[in-house]
């Protein structure tokens, strides 16, 4: 069976630092069992999900209107809907499964989306999702010169809202009406510290995208092979005690009846 290389698919379309941990969470996925229809809560541009799934996605999910339609060029959904999570038009118990890659840790209601998430979902049905943890942060090189004022810079500029541990996320879970089923924690601290290097040097790629709306201007690779080999060293898709990220595979609650005596 043929594998995709993600790392080199993400790196001829986005800045390196994105392409490294997008590269690593795209492998997760093709060991779960999302059953049909699934919910992509935040698609985005779609540009994760047409890598990572041979088959469209039933629905992406997401408020943002000029990423969704850049989504809509890429065929990777059967419906795509612009809306807030938190408040999604669909009916009780539509999907069999959700994933959210990368999302949740940027919504400020991130209870309401949680909650709403549970309300569409089937029960029993498999939500996941993966988000920073602590170590996101406390790993970055530049903390350990600045201090919390970094910490709180690339926060901003990163748009993180949480980075917690999972007892937070269980607590989280469960008041939303899911149980965790497990979760793991992956790309070290020194893949973090490139990433976090990578919004500086990736300043290029950010400029041709505002001024063509392509991250990379030659996507072959005699111009990427360098990046690649740099990169690639630390592609590592394993569990690891102190991983920045961690994935969650959690499961909507069973409700169970209480039997009729009469």
């Amino acid at each position: 069976m043929f594998e995709k290389d993600f790392l080199y698919l993400h790196l001829i379309e986005l800045p390196y630092f994105r392409a490294l941990v997008r590269a690593v969470e795209a492998t997760y996925y093709q060991d779960l069992d999302l059953k049909r229809p699934i919910l992509d809560v935040g698609c985005g541009d779609g540009h994760f999900a047409s890598l990572v799934f041979d088959e469209a996605i039933n629905v992406g999910l997401d408020p943002w209107h000029g990423p969704i339609h850049e989504a809509r060029k890429r065929k990777s959904y059967l419906h795509l809907v612009e809306a807030d999570a938190g408040n999604s038009p669909f009916q009780d118990e539509t999907f069999g499964s959700a994933f959210s890659n990368s999302v949740l840790e940027h919504i400020p209601h991130l209870d309401v989306v949680l909650k709403d998430t549970a309300r569409v979902l089937q029960p029993g049905a498999l939500f996941a999702f993966c988000v920073p943890n602590p170590r996101y942060f406390s790993s970055l090189a530049l903390t350990h010169i600045f201090g919390k004022n970094y910490e709180t810079w690339f926060r901003k500029i990163s748009r993180v809202e949480h980075a917690d541990d999972p007892d937070v996320w269980v607590k989280r879970l469960e008041s939303a009406g899911f149980t965790l089923e497990r979760c793991w924690h992956y790309f070290p601290p020194e893949a973090m510290r490139v990433l976090e290097w990578g919004h500086y040097f990736g300043l290029p790629a950010w400029v041709a995208h505002f001024l063509t709306g392509k991250w990379i201007l030659a996507p072959s690779h005699w111009n990427l092979s360098l990046t690649e080999r740099y990169v690639r060293k630390f592609a590592n898709t394993q569990a690891v005690d102190n991983g920045t990220f961690t994935f969650y595979l959690a499961r909507k609650k069973l409700i169970t009846q209480a039997p009729n005596t009469r």
